[in-house]
């Protein structure tokens, strides 16, 4: 698709953070009612060193100069998958699809030069999103998965401090060790789930910014006579909204209410800190009884995000 006449469209460089982040916080708003993005994670973002900003992303201007869409192509794996996102306003699907020429032709590229006999890429969106799933059906775009934004209030009258169950205790990850432990955790007790891709602990401190992690937020749960079980991985995202990226058990201690407790740990420690919302998101096809422990707890939809993916030949 040919670039709109008067549009324009360039690499991101990190002096672009703070309009790109505007631009995702307007298409969050337009999704799902409410801005969702940290100018903090648009930084960390385009610092990333596994990150190519000439070649891996692009900035879409209208003819009066404004931003109006920005893409982006990851290569996590170092084979055939490749991660691409894309924000757009309403309105601007010819300078979208444009987007999408230039992000699937590198996003080939990448996997050609992993040596890759295709390439599988991977997009996310929302189910109301401003890109038109039409267009991508076209393009050979398929939806493959959900996931659920599940949130909660939470109060320190509602959610006191939780009794653990016997013989489980809890503790903080200041210290390096139990960081390292953290990693190991996430890594056995998410191997099975949808999407999962295996890091080791350097890649993994890269990925979750751990420069900016509060290390306060994150939990190790070890159960006596069995060690360390289950880990919990939580931090702030806008607007004043405590997030769970990990709540995970290994399967040898599942059956023994250390989730639900972990979730509990999770609102009381959100309440404690005078936020008002404690929030998650949950594969809708996990088999672990994720999505029942949750609604369980008084979580409800805030709203669903739809994987899509395309195959394409690298030859």
């Amino acid at each position: 698709m040919a670039l709109p006449d008067g549009m324009t469209v360039r690499p991101a460089t990190g002096a672009d953070a703070a309009a790109v982040c505007a631009l995702l916080n307007r298409v969050d708003e337009i999704e799902t009612g409410q801005p969702g993005t940290d100018l903090a994670e648009v930084e960390r973002e385009l610092a990333h060193p596994e990150l190519d900003l000439a070649r891996d992303s692009w900035l879409l201007h209208d003819t009066d100069g404004q931003l109006v869409g920005y893409g982006l192509v990851r290569d996590r794996s170092g084979a055939e998958r490749i991660d691409l996102d894309q924000y757009l306003l309403p309105d601007q699907l010819a300078g979208g699809l444009h987007l999408f020429d230039l992000m699937e032709a590198r996003a080939v590229a990448l996997a050609r030069r992993n040596g890759a006999e295709r390439a599988v890429l991977h997009l996310l969106l929302n189910t109301e999103p401003t890109t038109d799933t039409d267009a991508l059906r076209a393009r050979g775009w398929q939806h493959v998965r959900r996931h659920h934004a599940l949130r909660r209030e939470v109060s320190p009258r509602t959610d006191p401090p939780p009794a653990p169950p016997a013989g489980v205790r809890l503790r903080d990850c200041a210290r390096e060790a139990d960081r390292r432990a953290a990693h190991r955790l996430v890594q056995q007790t998410f191997a099975a789930h949808y999407d999962f891709r295996a890091r080791d602990y350097p890649q993994w401190l890269r990925d979750i910014g751990a420069e900016d992690v509060d290390w306060s937020r994150v939990w190790i749960a070890a159960l006596d006579g069995h060690g360390d079980v289950a880990v919990l991985r939580t931090g702030l995202r806008p607007p004043a909204t405590a997030w769970a990226y990990n709540l995970g058990v290994l399967p040898a201690a599942r059956g023994r209410g250390i989730g639900g407790y972990l979730l509990r740990h999770f609102f009381a420690d959100a309440a404690a800190r005078g936020l008002p919302t404690a929030a998650l998101g949950v594969d809708t096809g996990n088999a672990t009884g994720a999505m029942a422990l949750y609604l369980g707890h008084g979580m409800e939809l805030q709203f669903a995000v739809d994987t899509w993916a395309l195959e394409l030949p690298t030859a």
